[in-house]
């Protein structure tokens, strides 16, 4: 069944606004998931802050060259059934999300991304992307490498008193 121009119009819309307020867009492969398969990444996505759309590749290429930041964006990545995830929070999120899901589903594979700033990101670069620790264990490592310093000196600054209280100890027994 067409789609009629108007709702064409309402889509293109619609991606334009996800695109330009996404900090990050991903598309993806996904030839092979049934429907379950699809809501099961629907959810995952949801509790990350992340939307996903099954649109047509043409309107994506409409939407993308109505927006001034992505009308120079390559769409020659924009072939095959796709599943484009967007997330206004954090720029690897779609990514991440995507991969995650496509490590136990492996019809679903990473294609295209682009970042907020307009540029189209490759396959390698949206893997790359989505091998990135997220925001949260990056703040882990940070607080981990910033306190590692003190905790070390904490520890040596104990065992000077700890020997220094062995020695009074064990001169005390021996009297």
């Amino acid at each position: 069944m067409a789609i009629s121009r108007d709702k064409k119009n309402t889509l293109v819309a619609e991606l334009t606004e996800l695109f330009v307020s996404s900090k990050g867009s991903v598309g993806a492969a996904y030839t092979g998931l049934n429907v379950a398969d699809m809501q099961e990444l629907r959810a995952l996505a949801r509790e990350v802050n992340v939307t996903i759309l099954v649109t047509k590749n043409r309107l994506v290429r409409v939407a993308l060259a109505g927006s001034d930041k992505f009308k120079a964006a390559d769409t020659g990545l924009l072939t095959g059934q796709l599943i484009y995830a967007f997330s206004g929070d954090d720029e690897v999120a779609p990514a991440q999300v995507l991969a995650k899901y496509a490590k136990t589903h492996p019809a679903l594979k990473l294609v295209v991304g682009f970042d907020d700033g307009g540029n189209t990101l490759d396959t390698a670069t949206v893997n790359a992307l989505a091998a990135l620790p997220t925001k949260d264990q990056l703040r882990g490592q940070l607080v981990s490498v910033l306190s590692a310093p003190l905790s070390r000196f904490l520890s040596v600054a104990n065992g000077a008193q700890r020997g220094f209280a062995q020695v009074l100890s064990q001169r005390a027994e021996s009297l």
